[in-house]
């Protein structure tokens, strides 16, 4: 075959392969998001997860994943008739079966007006919409003392817990760096969060919360958790070669046992101070 009858034949057939993908994603698309929680349902046990979100363990989460869907949703109806539309002329109006000759215009001012309102109204419309959900988790504060500072370094999370006076950076505080964040369940908490040298992001997939930690500045993080256990803390920002690794796990605890875990650290911090004092 020559040369010219391949690029020929690639000629012909390119346009027809385009216009086919741009169909397939969606419909791919579509069908994914309806068949993963069935595919999950009937997958081997060491496969199964979290179809989209991870469990949520706060009073706040569902708006959270509530907002998410909305989004998805109306972002996934958009995609599936643009990509619709784009597979519509590429096969309609292909060039090897269209002989009739080219016309080049400006378009339709009212349709630009048009496309360009639309989107802007949307847009409008899900910042009014998510306007409650971000100032409850990031204007409204508690009037409550930090129950824990949280400080993010390369690569670490250490945690300060004030001592019985409820103030930081006293004597009596208990400063952490195992790794293991103590938190009572069912009633709400406050924590002080900074960082030692470069930006962090602490994040707590479980919580459905996520904060920017920038040296210098201490943020303030807030929520309620519903349900013991323990899980995950990761850094959401990329901080360092070994950005991968800093994680942490979160123990939701009833509050006697967070006492009881405070206490324990209170113990451990004072044997080490007698370990430490010279002997005579």
């Amino acid at each position: 075959m020559s040369e010219s009858q391949t690029n020929e034949q690639q000629r012909k057939w390119l346009p027809n392969f385009w216009s086919v993908l741009f169909l397939m994603v969606p419909i791919f698309g579509v069908a994914t998001f309806a068949l993963a929680p069935y595919l999950n349902d009937i997958a081997p046990a060491y496969f199964k997860r979290p179809v989209w979100f991870p469990k949520d363990v706060s009073e706040h989460g569902y708006v959270i994943d509530n907002l998410f869907m909305f989004i998805l949703w109306l972002t996934g109806i958009v995609f599936v008739i643009t990509e619709g539309l784009l597979f519509y002329f590429m096969w309609k109006y292909e060039a090897n079966t269209n002989t009739k000759k080219v016309a080049y215009s400006h378009g339709s001012h009212s349709l630009e007006v048009v496309w360009t309102i639309i989107p802007a109204v949307t847009l409008l419309f899900i910042a009014i919409y998510q306007m409650d959900a971000w100032a409850a988790a990031k204007m409204r504060a508690p009037d409550i003392p930090p129950i824990v500072e949280v400080t993010g370094r390369q690569f670490n999370w250490d945690f300060r817990y004030p001592g019985p006076d409820n103030e930081l950076y006293t004597s009596d505080d208990i400063v952490r760096t195992d790794g293991r964040l103590y938190l009572p369940v069912g009633e709400e908490v406050l924590l002080r969060i900074t960082s030692a040298d470069v930006l962090h992001s602490f994040f707590l997939p479980n919580l459905r919360l996520k904060q920017d930690v920038i040296p210098g500045m201490a943020q303030n993080m807030w929520f309620t958790a519903t349900e013991t256990g323990e899980y995950d803390i990761v850094c959401a920002e990329l901080c360092g070669w070994g950005h991968y690794k800093m994680k942490a796990r979160i123990h939701l605890v009833t509050r006697p046992q967070f006492e009881a875990q405070l206490e324990e650290f209170r113990k451990e911090k004072n044997t080490m101070r007698v370990a430490d004092r010279p002997q005579d």
